[in-house]
């Protein structure tokens, strides 16, 4: 497609939520209630989501970030400890452990699947080891059964795997470790903000619902606070919305599995081009974003740039952490550490990817990144 056609038509979005009716009504009825924090939203939040995954329990929060600090601090994680986690992630997976002032410890990641490599992180493990936090990175179930082997308390990050299906037919957060989820605009489900663990341990429910709340007694008694805590709820207008988008969950899940689907065929056979892995050995993904590693050599911001001027919006995703100003200035990361993950790193572009993407959009996207390519 030429620049002339492109710039009279409409920007391909990066993202765009799937909100309508049903979203509108049940913000209204909270707000017309008059109730909007600790609310009857939130519990029936979570009793549909935990249902939904097969769970025991779950817990909303205001964010994934506040979820994994929450299931963090469940597990036992405390000053001093370290956390094997991967560097391929979005950087709240390795800010959480700092929180409670222990350190993430970084571990290389499969070439395939982009999660962290089990050996890697049985390679890290030291006597200062207290968790695990594995990341379902862009959907794609980790090898948990690997990671139980080791031994150790797992807290799984799956704020972008809902709708993840592991082999055994278990849902991804649904294997009984906290494991945290998040509803930012560009997920499977949205509140706009906002998070849930999910648990099998009715003790860590009780322990999160209490330290999300300032620390407040199982009671609710407004004058005994027997914990520390933190303001981490969610409140009752963003637990509605999440209802409304949990009766549409299925019909998004699909449609993000169309899309990803369409991008397979729609960009099959451009040389050197990485698209996601396909399911395998049972394993389901849950689709969140459509990544594809750009052939070595490309001039990854010089494609973003190009694809912009194509009226198509895309991102690096997701650069390395370790590799990030805070974590080399604070514990001296360089490069060469995770090859694995660097390269995957360096080369990685999100394009537009969301329920609704249309077929003439997916082969815009295509043609663009086409002609950017074999330029």
């Amino acid at each position: 497609m030429s620049l002339d056609v492109a710039a009279h038509e409409e920007e391909v979005p990066l993202a765009r939520p799937v909100l309508g009716a049903a979203e509108e009504a049940a913000v209204i009825e909270v707000l017309r209630s008059r109730q909007l924090s600790l609310g009857p939203r939130v519990p029936a939040f979570e009793q549909a989501f935990a249902a939904r995954l097969g769970v025991a329990h779950a817990c909303a929060v205001s964010s994934g970030t506040a979820g994994l600090h929450l299931a963090l601090r469940a597990a036992g994680v405390r000053d001093g400890d370290e956390v094997v986690t991967s560097p391929f992630s979005f950087p709240a997976s390795a800010n959480a452990p700092l929180f409670e002032r222990a350190r993430p410890v970084f571990a290389d990641i499969d070439p395939r699947t982009l999660n962290l490599d089990p050996a890697a992180a049985a390679a890290a493990v030291t006597d200062r080891t207290s968790a695990l936090l594995p990341v379902h990175i862009f959907g794609y179930p980790a090898d948990m059964p690997a990671f139980e082997a080791l031994g150790l308390p797992i807290v799984e990050d799956a704020c972008e795997a809902l709708g993840a299906v592991h082999a055994d037919g278990t849902a991804v957060g649904g294997r009984g470790h906290p494991s945290v989820f998040g509803f930012y605009a560009n997920k499977q489900l949205t509140t706009g903000e906002g998070g849930m663990v999910t648990t099998s341990d009715a003790a860590v429910k009780a322990q999160i619902d209490s330290e999300r709340n300032q620390g407040r007694a199982a009671n609710m008694q407004w004058l005994d606070f027997d914990r520390l805590g933190f303001n981490y709820r969610l409140g009752d207008i963003a637990c509605a919305i999440g209802l409304a988008q949990l009766d549409r969950l299925d019909d998004m899940l699909a449609g993000r599995a169309r899309a990803a689907a369409g991008y397979r065929a729609a960009l099959a056979g451009i040389e050197g081009l990485g698209l996601p892995c396909p399911d395998s050995g049972g394993d389901r993904r849950g689709w969140f974003v459509f990544v594809v590693q750009l052939p070595r050599g490309t001039d990854r911001d010089a494609t973003i740039r190009a694809l912009r001027e194509r009226g198509v919006q895309s991102k690096p995703y997701l650069p390395a952490i370790h590799l990030m100003t805070y974590y080399r200035e604070t514990f001296g990361h360089r490069e060469g550490e995770f090859p694995v993950c660097e390269d995957v790193a360096a080369r990685s572009v999100a394009l537009p990817f969301f329920p609704e993407l249309s077929e003439g959009q997916i082969e815009r996207v295509a043609a663009a990144l086409r002609e950017v390519l074999g330029r």
